[in-house]
């Protein structure tokens, strides 16, 4: 398809405060964009929709300067300009927000918003309280309620992106790109989120959004571009589409938003947990008392707001936290307090909530990723020595099976988009024939299309008589693909409902404290 955008009332009654036309972007043969063209006006929310490995996040790069175009042109309020640079952007009023951010954890919330800009006086003394009423004054224009003497290892992730928005916009943004800003982010800090981008609108403050999802989309963007693999598909007015045909053109086939999951009779206890007791980093408890049981072919949904307990209720069951009382049981064996390698050997598969710090070894290529928790075993090994022909025969036949891209064993499964990170590691635990799959926010930043294949793939495992624990902070995603749904507050368990009479109502009350009576 062509790369040009469709002209529209708004673009020609005015110059676009971005223009980017015909962008095409290559590494070595690959290409990440091919032929792309994008229009931004003054005051409006773009969005940038497209699967993970679309290459949305490669396009903002060349905007912003991390990476040079190989070919075609950018224009700034109708002005052609060349960016080499991070520094250039910034000059041209253009600021980013990371989908990981960028802040230095010891340093203050202002300490962060300055480096590099730093004010002195004599004797190169930091004005730290000048910055600090600076920094204050812009949070209250825009609405980021933010502390500027906060430290940033001591505020929630939201927080966190306030303080990125505020880099952008200390150091002068007008143009300010949001990589995946939601990925992280609460449902409460989701709405915040959608204040804060409407007073920065209002203050007229063009926003590009990189996003793929629908819902937020819908709510917060005024236009939307769509790409697939690193081509332009379309741009549309958000407002006159559906979320069936953005998902639809974003994959390029319908989307079943769906589960599709036929009613199951579950079996036997696999997992057991009994007055569990976890505490957490500060040596409070974390979990209290806690009991629970997983059966064998049903999927059962731990709902919850994030922070009561969830992240130290699977540390403990995989091995990466003390237990301080109570007990867990695989198939009535105790893995209480066990090591991690015997709680693998036990059966149990683990796709964790932090894909990047738990879940691979970034530099490591996807084959090698692919038989982490193995690679000591036959076939890939004899006698302490790796079988490398083994090893390609097998990360090709699950590549291939599991859908992963691109389709290269050797590809550094760091370089991959989330999506296809995440589709490694369901490859590799599932294929270790687990009874008990724990998958923690498995679709956390994944696109339409892949959250619909991690879905399958947690339904397939049920179906083959798994048991599946499911964690997730997605109420839909919780109603949607579990047969039984616990809801967890301050630790412990405090109701226990069959999906199928489930509602977001009653749960979020009992995931706030209350009941389902109240």
């Amino acid at each position: 398809m062509s790369g040009n955008i469709k002209p529209d009332a708004k673009s020609t009654a005015q110059i676009p405060v971005v223009y980017m036309k015909n962008i095409i972007k290559k590494f070595g043969d690959f290409v990440a964009n091919d032929t792309i063209s994008l229009k931004v006006h003054k005051g409006e929310v773009h969005a940038l929709l497209g699967e993970n490995g679309a290459g949305k996040s490669t396009l903002m790069n060349v905007l912003y300067g991390l990476y040079t175009p190989t070919s075609g042109q950018i224009f700034i309020n109708g002005k052609e300009v060349e960016i080499k640079n991070p520094n250039i952007a910034i000059q041209h009023k253009i600021g980013m927000v990371h989908q990981h951010f960028m802040l230095v954890k010891p340093f203050t919330v202002t300490e962060n918003i300055i480096l590099g800009m730093e004010k002195t006086g004599s004797f190169g003394k930091l004005h730290i309280a000048e910055a600090e009423k600076e920094v204050e004054e812009l949070s209250k224009k825009y609405g980021l309620a933010v502390n500027p003497r906060a430290k940033i290892e001591d505020i929630t992730v939201g927080m966190q992106q306030r303080v990125e928005i505020l880099k952008a916009l200390y150091r002068g943004a007008d143009i300010l790109i949001l990589d995946e800003p939601t990925a992280v982010l609460t449902p409460q800090e989701i709405y915040e989120l959608g204040k804060i981008v409407h007073n920065l609108t209002k203050e007229g403050k063009s926003i590009i959004l990189i996003s793929h999802k629908l819902k937020e989309l819908k709510i917060m963007a005024d236009y939307c571009t769509i790409i697939r693999r690193g081509k332009f598909i379309d741009t549309v007015d958000v407002s006159k589409t559906t979320e069936e045909e953005l998902a639809a053109k974003m994959v390029g086939r319908a989307v079943n938003f769906i589960v599709d999951k036929k009613p199951k009779e579950a079996g036997e206890v696999v997992l057991k947990i009994e007055d569990l007791v976890v505490k957490d980093n500060r040596g409070l408890d974390a979990v209290k008392k806690l009991s629970l049981e997983v059966r064998r072919g049903e999927i059962l949904g731990l709902a919850g707001i994030d922070g009561n307990g969830q992240s130290q209720l699977l540390e403990a069951i995989t091995g990466l936290r003390k237990i301080e009382s109570g007990k867990v049981s695989i198939h009535n064996k105790d893995i209480t307090n066990k090591t991690p390698l015997e709680i693998i050997e036990s059966k149990i598969s683990n796709i964790p909530q932090d894909r990047q710090k738990r879940g691979l070894v970034l530099d490591f290529s996807v084959s090698e990723n692919l038989i982490l928790e193995n690679h000591f075993k036959k076939p890939f090994a004899k006698k302490g020595v790796l079988d490398h022909l083994k090893i390609t025969e097998f990360s090709i036949e699950l590549i291939d099976k599991f859908d992963v891209r691109p389709t290269d064993e050797n590809k550094i499964v760091g370089n991959l988009s989330g999506g296809n990170q995440q589709k490694v590691i369901i490859a590799r635990e599932v294929t270790n024939d687990p009874d008990l799959l724990i998958a923690a926010q498995p679709t956390r930043g994944l696109d339409v299309g892949a959250i619909e294949y991690v879905h399958r793939a947690l339904v397939r495992q049920r179906d083959e008589d798994k048991a599946v624990l499911l964690v997730s902070l997605e109420l839909d995603e919780v109603i949607n693909v579990s047969d039984r749904i616990a809801v967890i507050y301050e630790g412990a368990i405090v109701g226990m409902v069959d999906a199928k009479d489930a509602d977001i109502e009653s749960l979020g009350l009992m995931m706030a404290g209350g009941t389902a009576s109240d």
